[in-house]
């Protein structure tokens, strides 16, 4: 039984007790005084246990003390003398409940008390004739209530040792569990250096010419890092030392890395994605990008994984409250769908749809697990809608700060006139699909106050570009394949033509076709719209490759494996680069030279990164030096990089390095005067 449900029963039955005792004196004509004394109480009681003013076992003793009082005056009158025993029985019944030997003690002790009170009573009254069957029955009376006390004694031990070794036995879970997560984390953070070596160095071997077999490795290297990393906040989840790390974004950023994810992922069953922007959306926000990264991660790898036609579709908003927004992400599928008791699951641990052995699925199952826990953990929440064999929608609303409150999207409308989305609805075998294109057209072309038609066939586009100041025309690849020369012809009069096409697809360069590879969505529209030039599809492109040339940096980390990696990458920045195998070394280094950057490893033996860079800060000072130090680590735990900036680092970067993490850390920690967007030099 709850607590609180015993509590609630220890409290009627004293109530009870308190009622018998008003009615005992009301009809016995005992103390006129009394049972305004017992009500009183009674009220004061349930008021304490309605409102919760005290704690737990202050408000049981109270009840007890009260039950004592009732008992004890009810055992003081004359015409109690058997029933008293009875009353005691059930004051001992009622209140073993809380465990407690030292209130059954007491309970015995008042009623040992109450039959001498009551031995005196009736030999002053003078009617106490100790036959034998008198005898027999006080007998019976005091073994019963003794041999009750023992009963409950009895028990109470019994309860007692069992919840001391069901303690114990909790105790050796949560400490095998830690052990657990222990070794989990341990060996997360020691696989990440190996993977490291091998995604850099099939990075530094693919400059040399592409190959599948490296893509593959890459791939497959890209993936067990994805899975380290997903144990990691596994383990830091179930520990409760999640730890936020927030910062500025900007949600045209957020968007293209989720584009471009999406085209990482296996897209062998040729799958569409739809990403509806809502262009009111503020253009910058502050929260922690990285999970905003790996929820997106986690949903399109799920939804990819049990979807076999059809498409995905990305609807991304936001909704203006006192703190800020709430970022809403809904990212439906055509897919296999769930059950009830799938979703039921999703947040109760481990999960994974099929667990067969031959599942083609993939995955460990954390994958939805770490969602809730990185969506409840920044205040938000989530929630599924799915139907088996219809598809499946997850709802996400996180909090967010607003740093630019302007749209992400804008257009300047004096550059266009009306727009037309010629897509032929015939074509999608899977309804749905078609639903989701109009909608993120509808709601792009709301956003923005613009002015978009749609044509499913020529003879509708004819009459739009008769009627209408049609100056953009948006189509799909099998549409223009089937209109091609019509296209063409539009193009050359000088209204845009934008096919959005699958990738590799080129039309003949003369005909002035503009192609964007799929996925089509707001970013690369309003690119266009606005009149910006695209090469070769790149829509997602908001600002050129940096550069940091004649940089010189200093690599200190204790695997020489890791040192050649990072100077591979850091020469493709046109970055001068020297290395050291350990603190020590990398202090004697600065003080024969200089460096303008120094990335440090953090778990190295003798002397640790941060011992390592604080030493460096010292020599740097007493020479009026200024370097910047970035932690260059496979330490990604959450709550690292604040752990490092902290410590007195300028930036941090995890291993597996990402390459869009790096540049932006180099941007917000180089000054101006070191980066150039020219080009490498050699």
């Amino acid at each position: 039984m709850e607590d609180s449900r015993k509590e609630r029963l220890m409290l009627v039955i004293t109530t009870l007790a308190g009622i018998a005792c008003f009615l005992q004196n009301f009809f016995g004509g005992w103390e006129f005084w009394m049972p305004p004394v017992i009500a009183v109480v009674a009220i004061i009681l349930w008021g304490i246990h309605l409102t919760l003013s005290m704690d737990k076992h202050s408000r049981c003793y109270l009840y007890f003390s009260f039950s004592a009082f009732l008992c004890f005056y009810h055992g003081i009158h004359d015409t109690s003398l058997f029933e008293v025993s009875v009353a005691f029985i059930l004051f001992m019944a009622t209140y073993s409940m809380m465990d407690s030997a030292a209130m059954m003690n007491i309970v015995l002790a008042e009623y040992s008390v109450v039959m001498v009170i009551q031995f005196v009573l009736h030999h002053i009254i003078g009617d106490l004739v100790l036959d034998g069957f008198t005898v027999m029955k006080f007998i019976f009376h005091i073994g019963t209530v003794f041999a009750f006390y023992m009963l409950t004694r009895f028990n109470i031990a019994g309860r007692i040792s069992e919840r001391v070794k069901l303690e114990k036995w909790r105790g050796s879970v949560k400490a095998n569990d830690q052990d657990i997560e222990d070794f989990l984390s341990n060996i997360s953070h020691e696989l990440r250096t190996p993977v490291n070596v091998i995604s850099g160095m099939t990075a530094i071997l693919q400059k040399d010419g592409e190959s599948d077999q490296l893509t593959a490795v890459k791939s497959a290297c890209m993936r067990l890092s994805h899975q380290i990393e997903d144990i990691q906040d596994y383990t830091e989840l179930k520990r409760g030392e999640l730890v936020m790390d927030e910062e500025n974004y900007m949600c045209i950023s957020l968007v293209n890395d989720v584009v471009a994810n999406f085209n990482a992922i296996d897209r062998s069953r040729d799958l569409e994605l739809i990403v509806d922007l809502d262009p009111k959306t503020p253009a910058m926000l502050k929260g922690d990008i990285r999970k905003l990264h790996k929820l997106f991660r986690h949903l399109l790898e799920n939804a990819v994984k049990f979807t076999r036609h059809g498409g995905i579709y990305i609807k991304l908003s936001a909704v203006t409250q006192e703190y800020g927004v709430n970022l809403i992400v809904e990212i439906t599928d055509t897919g296999i769908g769930m059950t009830r008791a799938d979703m039921s699951r999703v947040t109760k641990g481990m999960y994974q749809a099929n667990k067969k052995r031959n599942r083609s699925t993939g995955g460990i199952g954390i994958g939805l697990p770490i969602v809730y826990g990185f969506v409840h953990q920044m205040g938000g929440f989530v929630k599924i809608e799915s139907e088996r064999k219809k598809g499946t929608t997850v709802h996400l609303s996180i909090p967010q700060k607003i740093v630019d409150p302007s749209p992400c999207l804008a257009v300047d409308k004096d550059s266009f006139g009306d727009i037309v989305f010629y897509l032929r609805e015939e074509k999608y075998k899977i309804p749905r699909i078609r639903e989701f294109y109009k909608a993120m057209a509808v709601n792009l072309a709301r956003g923005l106050k613009v002015r978009l038609y749609s044509a499913s066939d020529k003879k509708e586009l004819d009459h739009l570009r008769a009627d209408l100041n049609v100056t953009h025309i948006f189509t799909g690849q099998e549409e223009y394949e089937a209109e091609k020369e019509m296209l063409n012809y539009i193009a050359s009069e000088g209204t845009v033509v934008t096919v959005n096409a699958d990738p590799g697809y080129a039309p003949a360069p003369e005909n002035g076709v503009i192609v964007l590879t799929k996925p089509l969505y707001g970013f690369p529209v309003v690119r266009i719209l606005n009149g910006e030039k695209l090469t070769d599809g790149a829509a997602t492109d908001i600002s050129p490759k940096p550069y940091f040339n004649g940089v010189r940096a200093l690599i200190v980390d204790d695997e020489p494996m890791n040192l050649v990696v990072a100077e591979g990458l850091f020469r493709e920045y046109g970055m001068i680069t020297d290395t050291a195998e350990s603190g020590q070394q990398s202090i004697e280094k600065y003080e024969n030279g200089d460096y303008d950057v120094i990335f440090m490893d953090h778990m190295m033996p003798e002397m640790d990164g941060v011992e390592a860079m604080k030493h460096l800060k010292f020599i740097a000072d007493g020479s009026f030096r200024h370097p910047v130090f970035i932690a260059l680590t496979a330490n990604a735990l959450s709550g690292a990089k604040e752990m490092f900036i902290k410590e007195g680092f300028d930036g941090f970067i995890a291993k597996p390095v990402d390459i869009g993490e790096f540049e932006r850390v180099m941007k917000s920690v180089l000054p101006e005067s070191m980066i150039s967007y020219e080009g490498r030099a050699e």
